[in-house]
């Protein structure tokens, strides 16, 4: 069985380890406030702790593979060595091969396994789990969501299973504010149950003080708490298997409550 699959909803913890940050501003650039961040966030309930070196925000600044790799290290050995389960958000097979070697769980590819040729290899040689989330280039609005997901993500397991990646070692991502309208990122949320029972795989949600917020409810970044864990509970209901959030103990909170809830009946 996928270790993410098992019926409790696991709680990411996201810590922006980079200078230009949509939602943090660099606050955490340092690696001394990176490693206090994470270890408050493990605090306040995250069960895994998602490490990101190089921001994904639209018009970022790409970073070399050494670069990105610099930034995490001090943080993603000192945070394994705590104990915390650490998952690193990156595209390059070579972070991940870094990672991987000093102790990461997880890798968390924005592209699926498809932006580098030797991703799949590299996750394949560890026992990690991979989260494959959709991606696009562009944005199209005349898209046909499930039509995309389909193409996309046949390719990502195609490139699993080619190298030998189990199925219970990976989890899907539907991609929310990556190379959507506001309306398919709505969708997206809405359709995650489609997504889930299509694959037989545990899905990943991440909508953490996303523009859609600003969009929709004229809430700047600082604001979009309440708006996060509207969608965030909903997507859960729709059986998504993990939370990728910024605001860990308002999330551990909801979710027990909602299990307090749910035992009543």
């Amino acid at each position: 069985m996928n270790r993410f699959g098992n019926g409790q909803v696991a709680v990411m913890g996201i810590v922006n380890v980079t200078p230009d940050s949509f939602s943090d501003g660099g606050r955490f650039f340092r690696p001394e406030a990176a490693l206090a961040h994470g270890r408050a966030l493990v605090a306040d309930g995250a069960d895994l702790l998602d490490m990101g070196a190089e921001s994904t925000r639209p018009g970022f600044v790409p970073v070399a593979a050494e670069e990105e790799w610099a930034r995490l290290a001090p943080v993603v050995g000192q945070l394994v060595e705590d104990g915390v389960t650490v998952s690193v958000d990156t595209t390059k097979a070579f972070v991940a091969k870094r990672a991987l070697e000093a102790g990461a769980a997880v890798i968390n590819d924005v592209w699926g396994l498809q932006a580098d040729p030797d991703m799949a290899s590299v996750v394949a040689d560890s026992d990690a789990t991979v989260v494959v989330m959709h991606n696009r280039h562009d944005v199209d609005e005349a898209l046909d969501l499930r039509a995309d997901w389909r193409r996309f993500f046949d390719r990502s397991l195609e490139l699993a299973e080619k190298v030998g990646i189990m199925r219970d070692r990976i989890v899907l991502d539907p991609g929310v504010g990556f190379g959507k309208t506001q309306a398919q990122n709505v969708e997206a949320v809405s359709r995650l149950g489609d997504l889930r029972t299509e694959y037989g795989l545990p899905v990943l949600l991440g909508v953490s003080r996303k523009s859609m917020f600003g969009h929709f409810l004229g809430r700047a970044a600082s604001e979009r708490l309440a708006g996060t864990l509207a969608t965030h509970l909903y997507g859960v209901e729709l059986g998504a298997a993990m939370l990728r959030v910024h605001d860990v103990r308002e999330h551990v909170d909801a979710l027990k409550m909602r299990q307090i809830l749910k035992d009543v009946r």
